[in-house]
């Protein structure tokens, strides 16, 4: 083996080893389309702030949810009511992603951030969602690339543990996490 072979495989080596080293930041991502942003989404993060010793939570906004029809309120209002709601919380950090990453997919989302070899992620979601989890697009592959940290909702525990997705997984790659919960939703306060 050359000599010139031999270093390039030394700096391969040693570039890999401070990769391993590096301490990597906890972010939490609390992904919707905040329509409107309430409490609830506010007890999320703090809790997940608290319970897995995350550096930030970044509300993730989209522009419209694949799952659900149209939003009540614009792109631009939303933004500026959740900036307004974790106004003396600094940790959480709102940011709109899709017009960098073009595409309203959360895998495409967690890649993105993944990608980026800083973050250690954290995919938060109510017990709601965790039902029709299996759904959604490279479900599987966003676990690969993040930790998935759910949240006991009003009414959604025992759906949620009897779900397609925790029945495959189970509590080995979900984190549910119990606590005391705001029953509010967006849907509930858009009747108001």
């Amino acid at each position: 083996m050359s000599l010139f072979r031999i270093n390039i495989m030394f700096q391969a080596m040693e570039k890999s080893e401070i990769n391993l080293n590096i301490k990597k930041i906890k972010i939490g991502v609390l992904g919707g389309s905040f329509d409107p942003a309430h409490k609830g989404h506010l007890a999320v993060s703090k809790e997940a702030l608290k319970r897995l010793k995350l550096k930030s939570v970044i509300w993730a906004i989209t522009e419209q949810s694949p799952f659900k029809k149209k939003n009540a309120s614009s792109l631009s209002g939303r933004i500026i009511f959740c900036k307004k709601i974790i106004s003396k919380n600094k940790f959480i950090k709102v940011k709109y992603f899709e017009d960098v990453i073009k595409s309203n997919k959360t895998y495409n989302l967690i890649n993105y951030l993944y990608k980026k070899n800083k973050y250690e992620i954290f995919f938060l979601m109510g017990a709601d969602n965790l039902i029709n989890f299996h759904k959604w697009y490279k479900w599987k592959n966003i676990l690969k690339i993040s930790k998935l940290v759910v949240f006991d909702r009003h009414g959604y525990k025992k759906k949620s543990l009897n779900s397609k997705t925790f029945k495959q997984l189970g509590q080995k790659e979900v984190t549910f996490i119990e606590f005391n919960k705001v029953n509010i939703s967006s849907s509930q306060l858009r009747k108001i």
